[in-house]
């Protein structure tokens, strides 16, 4: 079995970006942040106003990929989700009413991304600690910080925090500034 390639070697080879570029494309989840398993898959996030065009669109350019399937709510507000795989990889693309900026999955994202900058490899390997004993990404991020309650709820919140208060709970759960940060 040939190993499959990097995120991005496999999103550039799909075309995907491209594809959904009418839908404002963003990348997210584990690969991008460097905290990703054999396991995990290329999320991407898309503003949909007309979830119908969106669907008609991924229909007709994914419907004969491997393991496709497209599923869409009528109501609630929940996104479509449709997933496939290429290059080795399960993508899993979601497409909401809510601009990219505004859905949880981004938002959740950029925080994750902020503490891993500020956390430098401690935190990092402390979270991979975390998702290879079996836990989601949001519940690694808050096993590593020692935070209680709703870890995607908490994750929410850690993202309207400012850059020295992140400082302050990573140092709290034992993730000191890295020495470039402190000069």
């Amino acid at each position: 079995m040939t190993a499959r390639p990097g995120y991005a070697q496999a999103l550039q080879a799909t075309r995907l970006l491209e594809l959904l570029q009418a839908y404002d494309p963003h990348v997210a989840g584990t690969p991008p942040l460097g905290v990703d398993l054999p396991a995990s898959d290329i999320d991407i996030l898309c503003h949909a106003p007309d979830t119908l065009a969106f669907t008609r669109t991924v229909w007709e350019a994914l419907a004969e990929a491997p393991a496709f399937s497209i599923h869409q709510w009528t109501a609630g507000g929940r996104p479509v989700v449709a997933t496939f795989t290429a290059r080795g990889w399960c993508f899993e693309i979601f497409a909401s009413i809510q601009p990219v900026a505004e859905q949880a999955g981004w938002r959740h994202y950029l925080a994750e991304r902020r503490l891993l900058t500020l956390g430098g490899e401690p935190f990092r390997s402390s979270v991979m600690h975390h998702r290879r004993a079996g836990l989601k990404t949001e519940p690694a991020f808050a096993a590593a910080l020692r935070l209680k309650g709703d870890p995607y709820q908490a994750l929410i919140e850690l993202g309207q925090w400012e850059d020295g208060h992140l400082q302050v709970l990573l140092a709290a759960a034992g993730y000191p500034a890295p020495i470039a940060q402190r000069e």
